[in-house]
């Protein structure tokens, strides 16, 4: 059984960027020496992570990649700082209302 991880670097630019791995300290390794020239990272180095979640069923990994890569930066702000109640407080200026999508 695997492990997969969605994972959010911050880029040197501060810019961040969200993905999914089966080998969280490979891939990061891989941003950071600039393994694929068309990464999003690649001109945008170093990076450092700061966000990452472990999951045991790719579909869920995979679910949860998504939708951070749809939040605006001040909800994945707030889940590097693990501010959940921020999380909701931006949900309820962006939307008027509370969901955790």
């Amino acid at each position: 059984m695997n492990d997969y991880y969605v994972y959010i670097l911050k880029c040197s630019d501060g810019s961040f960027y969200v993905g999914i791995t089966n080998d969280l300290e490979r891939r990061v390794g891989e941003h950071q020496y600039g393994w694929n020239p068309a990464c999003y990272t690649h001109e945008r180095r170093p990076v450092r992570l700061v966000y990452s979640e472990r999951f045991s069923e790719v579909d869920a990994a995979i679910a949860w990649e998504k939708r951070i890569k749809g939040w605006s930066r001040k909800k994945k702000i707030a889940l590097i700082m693990g501010d959940f109640e921020k999380i909701h407080e931006v949900d309820r200026e962006q939307h008027g209302r509370s969901v955790s999508s």
